[in-house]
């Protein structure tokens, strides 16, 4: 190898590394810049947390359906006892089923849910997501036809 051409290779290692250090610092300050912001979203979130259970222990008030499903604390086990609860989402429209000989779509159980719990107002998503969840458990069957989804009970009619 000639020095011309090692000179060369050498330039060229040199330009590449100083592009990939550019390239990472780059990067660096993305990443620094991402993290920030996810310290905020954290803060902000705590605070909101904060003040959630401030309100919480303020007024003793039942909760939006979404939040009643997350698990139940040891403190809100105790402020529990003394209050009747509600059947949980999956139980309610299990026994909206039982009612039904043919499969049910998820909009028609939630219209029926509301009517007869009208406390209760489950956005149509997480009724979905609660009949998928019992269709995973093996509770309850999933009917397909084109692009209609229903629901029935296992054992039940399989139109």
């Amino acid at each position: 190898m000639t020095s011309r051409s090692a000179a060369s290779l050498r330039a060229r290692y040199v330009e590449q590394a100083v592009s990939d250090l550019a390239e990472n610092r780059r990067r660096q300050r993305e990443l620094a810049q991402k993290i920030k912001m996810l310290e905020q979203e954290e803060a902000l979130l705590m605070d909101i947390l904060t003040l959630a259970e401030r309100y919480e222990e303020a007024n003793p008030a039942p909760l939006p359906e979404q939040v009643q499903q997350r698990p139940v604390t040891t403190r809100a086990k105790a402020a529990e006892r003394g209050k009747s609860r509600q059947p949980l989402l999956g139980d309610a429209l299990i026994e909206l089923l039982d009612t039904h000989d043919e499969p049910r779509s998820a909009k028609d159980l939630r219209e029926e849910l509301m009517e007869r719990h009208p406390d209760r107002s489950p956005t149509p998503q997480v009724v979905r997501n609660t009949l998928e969840s019992l269709v995973a458990k093996g509770r309850l069957r999933r009917h397909k036809r084109e692009r209609s989804v229903s629901y029935a009970l296992v054992g039940r009619a399989t139109s």
